[in-house]
């Protein structure tokens, strides 16, 4: 085991390692400890992310949970990446999005092409992604209901601090069912208190991918971005640094709270009164 800095893909896998524990032994960390011989430490560090387990802590550890090579080898080849400051994933691996907006403190973003997925109506996830080529038509169903549970975090008692910056194409974006698209500019005006939106007269040439910042007590900030292909996460400091910089343009650059709402509410009464036509 060797110390590293924490990565949101490795408190993911860490966090799997914990589940694979708690499910197929009756021990917790420190008894699963000392029954591999270990400091009860390193239990800890490896399920929180903290530390790189070895190829042979990763063989010990899986074996006193009853997994075969089979399985070893399929972890092992996920971990091995894990505490890289840059992780690609595939948009089918949503466990670790899930994992580090709820564990975030302070979560900002930025939209230029789409609605928050944080924000999107079920009608209207569902609705995006059966029309996208990219997930098959079986897959839609299950990441239209991971989107929605994610959305519980807006919820929560002491959920992170919010702020979505959406560029007015983004609000564009839009299904050919008027009912839902009024649904879901309403589900925007119900948490104005929350959004920012980038008038259409500012240009897309500097900032035209979308992006997210998460924010810890006690780990470092993640950069988060995705594409019609994949999605990454980086906690490198020049990108973190960048990301800071571009959202210090946005605030620039963006419309107050008060006019946010009001133009939110145009988007309301255009579709209401039929003057949204269809893409």
């Amino acid at each position: 085991m060797t110390q590293a800095t924490s990565t949101a893909y490795s408190r993911d896998l860490g966090d799997e390692l914990r589940l694979l524990r708690e499910r197929f032994s009756t021990l917790n960390g420190r008894k699963f400890a000392i029954q591999l011989g270990w400091d009860p430490s390193k239990v800890s560090n490896i399920e929180n992310g903290k530390a790189r387990a070895s190829e042979i802590d990763l063989a010990q550890y899986l074996t006193a949970c009853g997994m075969d090579i089979e399985f070893f080898d399929d972890f092992k080849r996920r971990y091995y990446n894990a505490f890289d400051l840059v992780c690609a994933q595939t948009l089918s691996s949503l466990r670790t999005v899930a994992m580090t907006e709820s564990t975030a403190t302070k979560i900002t973003s930025y939209e230029v092409t789409s609605h928050p997925g944080l924000l999107q109506t079920r009608e209207f996830a569902r609705e995006l992604l059966a029309e996208g080529a990219v997930h098959p038509p079986e897959d839609v169903e299950r990441l239209v209901q991971a989107r929605i549970d994610r959305q519980t975090v807006l919820r929560r008692p002491f959920r992170p601090e919010f702020l979505f910056y959406i560029h007015e194409l983004a609000l564009r974006q839009r299904v050919d069912d008027a009912k839902i698209m009024e649904d879901q500019y309403l589900r925007l005006l119900c948490n104005t208190n929350l959004i920012r939106i980038v008038p259409l007269d500012v240009g897309t040439a500097s900032l035209e991918t979308g992006f997210t910042l998460y924010e810890f007590d006690k780990a470092a900030p993640i950069v988060f971005s995705e594409t019609n292909l994949v999605q990454v996460f980086a906690q490198d400091d020049i990108v973190v640094k960048q990301c800071r910089d571009l959202f210090e343009r946005l605030d620039s650059l963006a419309l107050d709270a008060e006019r946010s709402k009001s133009r939110l509410a145009e988007y309301v009464s255009a579709v209401r009164e039929g003057r949204l036509g269809s893409r």
